[in-house]
């Protein structure tokens, strides 16, 4: 019975997925999806499928697409829209695929719960690196979706590698941690029933230990349920909404709401704008095959700016490693997200010089009216004027030609612009 009722959910979401995919005009591409082979440490023996658009963006993002039970990545792939806006925005995709006989993913292993522990989420970085190493990726542009079982996955790797993912979204979810057995059942019927029920700080504690003592950003989580879901029950979108607003530190009450379409409820935690830290759309009268909103999900991530200039196909081989002609040793790339009284900043910290940087201190001026309330990968001092950003523990170290992604999040009054300068340990990086 539990089998027939998981089969059953996952061919609803795979009826979903193609009738979305009839729905949209894909624009004409001679990009194809490519299985790669040898990606690295794979103990599952998960498949890797790759989507790279014929016009890939300077440093692109990648995008994790993970499909639902008994599905594969060719199938998320040609039953979702990522790869069309792939080839509009310049983004590289990865659909991966689970090769045990249910085709679902672990999320339920005490292994796959914790950060390195082994199973399925092991493979699935292995691929995101082999695309970060492969294409010269962001690194701070890395993020997750998934359906159903996918949608589980995709809480799971905000969980357990928070340093390397900025957002995910979830489709037909359940929390991190939900569906736990501490055994060989993938199957976890009380959360699926909606019956696991937890305070906010429960739930934000299952994320913090899969982890423990990581002190930097955590990744933004989109969230999407109907309330009429009969394979994993509409409760579980209240515990998924508690959990990542506690992992943020914020209130269980939204600072939005709204409905951008009939029938649709959405809330957003910690901001008003686009890029909430939360973001949760409940959609009334929607069963477990609910539409995927492919272009809302590129929304929230941020990934629908600018359409990348005409480009050659990415190379055959991998990037020269090579360090550039030595400047002055740093360059720094700064890029913001803004919402009425606040924004978001991603910096970027390269490495130009020929010797590694062992300890740092990146100093610039905010603009009048910025203050900084949180950041991530760095300690920042003090929260206005005149900052210092010093590295944590676990990145103090740049090697030549290479680079340190660091963020903050911070309130303005109307003044939304970047630093005009900014030096390393003294020394004053050119921009980009």
């Amino acid at each position: 019975m539990r089998l027939r009722t998981r089969m059953l959910g996952a061919l609803m979401g795979a009826m979903t997925l193609a009738a979305t995919a009839l729905t949209f005009a894909a624009p004409a591409s001679a990009a194809t999806l490519t299985e790669v082979t040898g990606f690295g440490s794979n103990p599952t023996n998960l498949r890797m499928h790759l989507y790279v658009p014929d016009r890939v963006a300077s440093r692109p993002a990648v995008l994790l697409a993970l499909h639902y039970c008994t599905g594969s990545g060719p199938a998320y792939h040609s039953g979702t829209q990522y790869a069309s806006l792939a080839d509009r925005y310049g983004f590289i995709v990865i659909y991966p695929s689970v090769t045990r006989s249910s085709l679902c993913w672990d999320v339920s292993s005490p292994q796959a719960l914790r950060r390195g522990g082994g199973s399925d989420p092991v493979g699935l970085m292995s691929m995101v690196d082999h695309v970060r190493q492969r294409y010269a990726a962001d690194p701070t542009r890395i993020f997750a979706t998934g359906t159903s079982s996918g949608a589980m996955m995709t809480n799971v790797l905000l969980g357990v590698y928070p340093d390397v993912f900025a957002a995910g979204a979830s489709f037909a979810g359940v929390p991190f941690g939900c569906f736990a057995t501490g055994g060989s059942s993938e199957w976890n019927s009380e959360c699926a029933n909606g019956q696991l029920i937890r305070s906010p700080q429960q739930w934000g504690d299952l994320v913090r230990e899969a982890y423990p003592g990581y002190t930097g950003r955590r990744p933004r989580m989109q969230i999407w349920h109907g309330t009429n879901d009969e394979t994993l029950r509409y409760p579980n979108f209240g515990e998924q909404v508690k959990q990542w607003t506690n992992v943020h530190g914020l209130s269980q009450t939204p600072t939005y709401t709204d409905s951008p379409q009939s029938g649709y409820t959405r809330t957003r935690y910690g901001g008003s704008g686009g890029t909430a830290p939360v973001e949760a759309i409940s959609m009334q009268g929607v069963s477990h095959n609910l539409p995927v909103d492919a272009a809302q999900v590129l929304r929230f991530f941020g990934l629908d700016g600018v359409t990348p200039p005409p480009t050659t196909p990415p190379p055959t081989t991998p990037p020269p490693t090579t360090p550039p002609p030595t400047g002055d040793g740093c360059r720094v790339g700064y890029t913001v997200s803004t919402w009425n009284t606040g924004l978001t900043a991603s910096v970027t910290i390269t490495n130009t010089g020929a010797a590694a940087v062992n300890g740092w201190a990146l100093t610039f001026t905010l603009p009048s009216g910025q203050r900084i309330t949180n950041g991530w990968n760095a300690s920042y001092s003090p929260a206005s004027g005149a900052v210092t950003a010093r590295n944590v523990s676990y990145n103090a170290a740049i090697a030549p030609n290479a680079s340190v992604g660091i963020g903050f999040q911070a309130t303005h009054d109307g003044g939304t612009g970047r630093p005009s300068s900014f030096a390393l340990n003294g020394v004053t990086c050119s921009t980009s």
